[in-house]
């Protein structure tokens, strides 16, 4: 049940205020149910890189502030024909800005006032801004979405969609089982194997920076590991971008000190075989990125060994949840379970283009079905 109806809360836009902005986002932040991405390390380290021509949209009950959302327009064309005006919820609409793929999406809001904050915006959207076709938001919790969909009369058009999984540390650490004893028999030997091969060359540790400096290296580091994994062209590695390289520097030189931003690397001897950046907030890790070495022996796993070890590491440092995030990754289903659904969409206004669209979609779909 949501904290207050519609008919209580008032929204308004403006343009944005750095500091201003700042001061209510974290404000609003203390009493809100976000993840990383919809904290201000995240959205004040992307307003200052990009600093996209942008509209706030402030919800208030009363005096109060119960809900925030940053709101970017964009013109996106598909099919070469079809020209669609797009608002983005905390992206730019530009592939190489947006390739830094925020997840768990939405408007900042208060505790209980989720879904009202959402459609409150929206239906302001729809009544002051009347030549837009698409409001996107992604990647966002498909309940969510679908919630606003139905609420605010727009029609949800999923672009993209995935499973997240993760590892719920404070179960496992109550049932005072071992990480490695909670996964299958299968899992479990790959990761040992690993282990002991790896213990052939030397140790096996996981080491981390101590100072930016030294963050900031690592993080380069991962580069050749990543760019050979997912290629070097537009749209892959985000190494090959440098709008995703430059967020990415900002966002550890930004949140080092604080300890949000944690880079590990796994070694065995003083060889390194992989390199795990992840983000830390509210005593929950997401995984968000590695650099792997490739190996010509396929009894070697250093992907599926490196996430073991973390994840013992941060059980033992007494993390409550470590999140592998969207993705249909064969290691993920492997190593985490389940636990949430994301999509990305455009809620859609009632427009013959749009329509049109969407017919041809089912057809085709069915067509392929035949």
């Amino acid at each position: 049940m949501q904290a207050a109806s519609l008919t209580e809360l008032c929204c308004e836009e403006s343009s944005i205020e750095p500091e201003e902005l700042a001061e209510e986002w974290r404000d609003l932040e203390q009493w809100a149910s976000n993840t990383v991405f919809l904290s201000w390390q995240w959205i004040g380290v992307w307003l200052s890189v990009f600093q996209p021509k942008a509209k706030v949209l402030r919800v208030t009950q009363g005096t109060r502030l119960v809900g925030l959302g940053i709101v970017v327009r964009s013109i996106e064309r598909r099919h070469a024909v079809l020209r669609s005006r797009c608002l983005y919820l905390h992206q730019t609409g530009l592939e190489s800005e947006d390739q830094i793929w925020i997840e768990y999406n939405g408007f900042l809001s208060g505790r209980g006032y989720e879904s009202a904050v959402a459609v409150a915006c929206l239906n302001h959207l729809k009544r002051r801004e009347p030549d837009w076709d698409e409001f996107v938001i992604g990647a966002a919790d498909e309940n969510y979405v679908q919630s606003v969909s139905e609420a605010s009369g727009l029609v949800s058009h999923v672009r993209w969609e995935a499973p997240c999984f993760g590892i719920d540390l404070s179960s496992l650490r109550s049932s005072g089982q071992s990480y490695l004893d909670s996964l299958s028999a299968n899992s479990r030997h790959q990761i040992r194997r690993s282990l002991r091969l790896y213990e052939q060359i030397g140790a096996v540790t996981l080491v981390r920076p101590k100072t930016h400096e030294e963050a900031d290296l690592v993080w380069g580091s991962i580069a050749p590991y990543h760019l050979a994994r997912w290629g070097d062209k537009t749209g892959e590695s985000g190494f090959a971008n440098p709008d995703f390289v430059r967020f990415h520097q900002s966002f550890i030189r930004t949140n080092w000190k604080a300890g949000a931003v944690d880079l590990i690397v796994l070694k065995a001897g003083e060889e390194v075989i992989a390199i795990f950046y992840n983000f830390l907030y509210r005593n929950r890790i997401y995984f968000y990125l590695a650099g792997i070495r490739s190996e010509t022996d396929n009894r070697l796993k250093p992907g599926m060994l490196g996430h073991a070890l973390c994840v013992e590491d941060y059980l033992d440092r007494g993390y409550d949840f470590y999140d592998f995030m969207g993705g249909e990754e064969r290691y993920k289903r492997q190593l985490g379970v389940r636990h949430q659904y994301l999509v990305r969409a455009g809620l859609q206004r009632d427009r013959w283009k749009l329509r049109a669209e969407r017919a041809a979609r089912t057809i085709k779909n069915r067509w392929e079905l035949m």
